[in-house]
This record gives C-alpha cells, structure tokens and sequence, in this order.
C-alpha cells in the first residue's frame, strides 16, 4: 500500500513539473509569417525609458525574447546552464545582422516578488544585458504573441512578420553540448535574406505567470 501510495505521489508530482514546463494549449502562438500585433505598444526599460518593438527595431527586424529573472531555464541551477547567459551573445549577432532584440518580462503575478521592476534593474546589472530589458504591464504582449514559456523567442523581419518562433537552441543544460543553433541560423538566414528552414521550434521553460 505505501509503495502504491509513493508511485501516485510521484506521478502526480511530475504531471504538475510537466504542465509548469510546456506549452499551455489555451495560448494561440502568433503564426509563421504573421505580422506581429502591438510593435508600437510602449513598455518600461530598466532605464526607464519607454520602448516599443518599433522603436527598438533595427532595418532587418526585431527579435524578441520573453524571459524574467527566476525561471532555471532562464537562469539555470546546479543541474543545468540556462540560457540567459547566452544573450549578449545573440545580441551581438543581431547586431551584426541589422536586427534589434529585446527582452521582455511578462511574469506579472510575481510582480512583487522576484520579477518586479526593481529585481529586474538588479537582474539586468547583474547579467550585463546588452538588450533592453522591458516590463510588460499584465502580460499584454504575452498574450498578443500567445508567448507561454521563459524563455520563448519571436523573430519578426522587417515588416514585424513573424519568421521564426520557438527554442533559442536544443541544450538549457550548457552551451557546450549544444548541436542544434536553431535561433542563430535563423538570425544569419534573415541578415541574408535567405528563407530559414527551420521556422518553428519547441520552446521550453517555465510557464510565464500571469495572473
């Protein structure tokens, strides 16, 4: 009885890690070539500035990536890297490439905690992010993109159409055992105006929190 009693213990457990983890299916993703909604929509810098993703926006496009301060997948923990530390890095190759990038912050239900604006002034001092660092009041945007994950990227072109969505690459665990760069083939493909073949991956993280 009691090893029954673990085993639906422990299913249940990983059924709630799995549901924290994946896609919601109540989110409609913005579609492959798309053009993306609210890219006048003003959101608060670190800085504090007010943005857009027009504004911020360079010839070739805009990447955007939702991320916050808290998730593992984001920040990693002794098991795994995450992916944040590979930012400034993609940065510098939008850059390269005539893209703009931001990140932004849709966790509004933890607003008064690890992702309030102040944690995430500290959180992009911190990291040295190049990018802005944008907080999206009550997850508009989120929801706009029907982004559901940090981190989930969103490559828009030069008409803000959508042309890659997904995974930054297919290892959180470290950038060493990457093998797959599907975010920066995308982002060399689209400095070249060459079509990207492959447009869409699975994004994984945590859940963005709304309320």
């Amino acid at each position: 009885m009691k090893n029954t009693l673990l085993k639906i213990t422990g299913f249940f457990a990983l059924a709630v890690l799995l549901v924290s983890f994946t896609n919601s299916p109540k989110i409609n993703s913005l579609k492959i070539g798309k053009k993306a909604p609210m890219t006048n929509y003003e959101m608060k810098n670190v800085s504090g500035e007010d943005y857009s993703l027009e504004k911020l926006a360079f010839e070739n496009g805009i990447l955007v990536v939702f991320s916050c301060n808290s998730c593992p997948f984001v920040v990693g923990n002794k098991e795994m890297e995450g992916w944040q530390g590979r930012y400034n890095e993609i940065h510098d190759l939008c850059k390269r490439n005539k893209i703009g990038m931001a990140l932004v912050n849709s966790n509004e239900a933890k607003r008064t905690g690890a992702d309030s604006f102040t944690e995430m002034q500290k959180h992009s001092q911190d990291q040295k992010y190049d990018a802005a660092y944008l907080l999206d009041v009550n997850s508009k945007l989120a929801d706009a993109f029907g982004a559901s994950t940090t981190p989930h990227v969103f490559l828009l072109d030069s008409d803000f159409k959508l042309i890659y969505k997904g995974a930054i690459d297919n290892s959180v665990k470290s950038k060493s055992s990457v093998t797959e760069n599907w975010l920066k083939d995308a982002i060399i493909s689209s400095g070249k105006k060459e079509p990207i073949l492959l447009p869409e991956t699975r994004n994984s993280g945590c859940s963005i929190k709304r309320l």
